[in-house]
């Protein structure tokens, strides 16, 4: 491999033509309101000041993510889940969003309204912990080793599907004997 030789790259071309010319544009005056400007308060986080439409349940922190997608689990509204998508590729919820009308605060416990929410906070690996306004955090759902699955609720979401595909089977066979005949 060459060593890039003084002042330019391992090609030995030097620094590109665009990047001296954006250089020679950029006026002192943008320069120095850039570093005279005073130094800006960062912005609030959503729901910490509590005017918004959801509850915030973070299960684990945004830092972990690169790019984030809303999910609405169910009928339209009421609980929507935060997808965060972590550098390797893999998706994980970050966070679940319920709204005002599905729960409320009591005592700064989150109390469920409707069979949504309620589900969804029998779901989650501890009770949420108010943080301020409309925050909280919660642990997620424990992970399942490998040696421990298939779990029982697993074997009975089996069972019912094999049974399903088999009464499928039988009604499709009845039809396909009735119009036989």
């Amino acid at each position: 491999m060459r060593t890039p030789s003084k002042g330019g790259t391992a090609r030995g071309r030097g620094t590109a033509p665009a990047v001296k010319a954006r250089a020679a544009k950029a006026s002192p005056a943008k320069i120095s309101r850039a570093k005279t400007s005073p130094a800006k308060t960062s912005r609030a986080k959503p729901g910490a000041k509590g005017g918004g439409r959801f509850f915030h349940i973070e299960l684990r922190p945004s830092r972990e993510f690169i790019s984030f997608r809303v999910q609405d689990v169910g009928a339209p509204g009421g609980v929507e889940r935060v997808a965060g998508l972590r550098a390797n590729g893999s998706w994980d919820t970050a966070k679940w969003l319920v709204e005002k009308t599905h729960a409320h605060l009591a005592d700064d416990r989150l109390v469920a309204d409707s069979v949504e929410a309620r589900k969804l906070l029998t779901s989650l690996g501890s009770q949420p912990v108010h943080v301020a306004g409309d925050r909280f955090k919660a642990k997620p759902r424990r992970d399942i080793a490998e040696s421990e699955k298939p779990t029982p609720a697993m074997r009975r979401a089996q069972l019912a599907n094999i049974k399903k595909a088999q009464a499928a089977v039988r009604k499709r066979r009845a039809a396909k004997a009735r119009t036989k005949d």
